[in-house]
C-alpha cells in the first residue's frame, strides 16, 4: 500500500530532490513550501507522515507542529539546518516523533520513515492489554483511560508497549532508543526522559506516586501496572 507523506519546507529544490528520491520508494509526495497551504491541506487530506522543517515563513516548525497536534496523531518527523539539542528537545515535547538534522543522507530519512510508518501500522499479533483503567489496543495503535482515548503520538504509544511488554524489567534510555528508532541513533539521552514525561502527563500519572511508570534512579524506567 502506498502511503502519503506531506513535506513542508521553503527549500524548494530538496522538496524537489526529496519528492522524486522518495517517489522511488513507492511513496506518494507532495511537498509545501508555505507552512499554511501544508495545514490546509493536511486538514482536507490527512497524509501517513509528514517531514516539517523547523525554519519556516510566517510560523515556524514548532507552531506548525503545535498547531497539527491539537487535531491529529500524525507521525511527525522534524528537519532542522541547526542541530542543537534545544531545537530536538522542543520538538519532541510538542509531540513529533523524531528529528533528524540537515545535512542528512537521504537514505537515513527514508530507514527513519519505514521504522515509523511500520510501527504505525501495527502488530497484527498484538492483542488489548488492560491495566487497571488503562487498555491499550495494539492493532489499533490506541490507548484509552476510562475509555478516553490519550492521543498518544507514534513515539509515545511505542514507550507504552515496550513497557506493557516488559513488566517489572528496568529499561535504560539506551534500551529504549534502541527500541524507538532501530537504527543508530546519537541522540542525548533527554529526549527519552521528554517522550515518558508526556507520556506520564497523558496517563495522569503523578510521578512521586506513580500507577505505571516508576523511575529508577541511575538506571531507567521501569512498567509496574499490574495486568
Amino acid at each position: 500500500m502506498s502511503h502519503n507523506i506531506f513535506i513542508i519546507d521553503d527549500d524548494e529544490k530538496l522538496n524537489r530532490l526529496l519528492h522524486d528520491y522518495l517517489s522511488k520508494y513507492g511513496y506518494t509526495v507532495k511537498p509545501f513550501s508555505h507552512p499554511k497551504e501544508g495545514l490546509k491541506q493536511i486538514k482536507k487530506e490527512p497524509p501517513d507522515l509528514i517531514i516539517l522543517d523547523i525554519m519556516l515563513p510566517d510560523m515556524d516548525g514548532f507552531e506548525v507542529c503545535r498547531t497539527i497536534r491539537k487535531e491529529s496523531s500524525t507521525p511527525i518527523i522534524m528537519l532542522t539546518a541547526r542541530g542543537e539539542v534545544t531545537d530536538r528537545i522542543v520538538g519532541l515535547e510538542l509531540g513529533a516523533d523524531d528529528y533528524l538534522p540537515k545535512p542528512f543522507e537521504p537514505r537515513e530519512l527514508v530507514a527513519r520513515i519505514q521504522s515509523i510508518l511500520r510501527r504505525s501500522s501495527g502488530d497484527q499479533k498484538s492483542q488489548i492489554k488492560r491495566c487497571g483503567e488503562l487498555t491499550v489496543d495494539f492493532n489499533k495503535h490506541k490507548a484509552l483511560i476510562a475509555n478516553r482515548d490519550l492521543g498518544l503520538t507514534g513515539a509515545e504509544f511505542e514507550i507504552l508497549k515496550l513497557f506493557l511488554r516488559r513488566p517489572g524489567i528496568v529499561l535504560s534510555r539506551n534500551q529504549i532508543l534502541d527500541h524507538l528508532w532501530e537504527i543508530e541513533w546519537d541522540v542525548y539521552n533527554r529526549s527519552v526522559d521528554v517522550l515518558v514525561s508526556r507520556l506520564r502527563q497523558k496517563l495522569g500519572e503523578d510521578p512521586r506516586n506513580p500507577k505505571y511508570i516508576k523511575t529508577v534512579w541511575g538506571a531507567g524506567y521501569m512498567f509496574i501496572g499490574e495486568e
